[in-house]
C-alpha cells in the first residue's frame, strides 16, 4: 500500500465527541462557539450518522450515542457526559484570535461557564494564555484559549 499524507483539508489529528442528540449540539457548537459545519450525514428519523465541524483548521467530528443494540460492543460505549451523569471523559481546546470576544459572545448564548476568563502566565521561557473553561450542552467540557505570549518573547 502507498504511504500518503493526511488529506490536504484534514487535521494530522481530530476528536470525535458524542451526544444524545447531536443535531442540537451541531447547533448549538455552531451558534455558541463559532463552529461551521463542513459535512452533516443524518440517518433514519434524522439521527447523525457522521458529521464534521471546523473551526479555523481545527475539526471536529460530532455523532450520536452509541446505539445499545449495535452488534459492534466498541459503538455502544459512545456515551455522552449527559448519559454518565455528567461525567467527562474529555476536554476539547482550541485557539481563537479574541478571547474576551468569544467569551462574551458564549455568555449571551447563555453557556454555562465553569473556569472564568482569565490570564494564563507560565513564564517566559513557556508562554501566556487567556483562557476560560465551557460546558457544552450535554456537559462537554471545552477550553477555549488566546495565546498572548510565546517561549522567549
Amino acid at each position: 500500500m502507498p504511504k500518503l499524507p493526511p488529506p490536504a483539508d484534514w487535521p494530522r489529528m481530530s476528536s470525535s465527541i458524542f451526544y444524545q442528540d447531536a443535531s442540537a449540539a451541531i447547533d448549538w457548537l455552531c451558534r455558541t462557539f463559532g463552529f461551521e459545519v463542513r459535512l452533516k450525514i443524518e440517518g433514519d428519523e434524522g439521527r447523525i450518522v457522521h458529521s464534521e465541524l471546523t473551526y479555523g483548521d481545527g475539526l471536529v467530528m460530532v455523532g450520536e450515542e452509541g446505539d445499545p443494540n449495535d452488534a459492534r460492543p466498541w459503538r455502544q460505549a459512545m456515551k455522552s457526559p449527559k448519559s454518565l451523569g455528567g461525567a467527562c471523559t474529555q476536554s476539547i481546546m482550541f485557539f481563537v484570535d479574541d478571547a474576551e470576544a468569544h467569551y462574551q459572545h458564549t455568555l449571551s448564548c447563555g453557556a454555562e461557564i465553569v473556569d472564568e476568563l482569565s490570564t494564563h502566565d507560565y513564564g517566559a521561557e513557556f508562554w501566556s494564555d487567556r483562557s476560560y473553561g465551557v460546558l457544552d450542552l450535554e456537559g462537554h467540557m471545552w477550553w477555549i484559549v488566546q495565546r498572548l505570549q510565546t517561549a522567549g518573547q
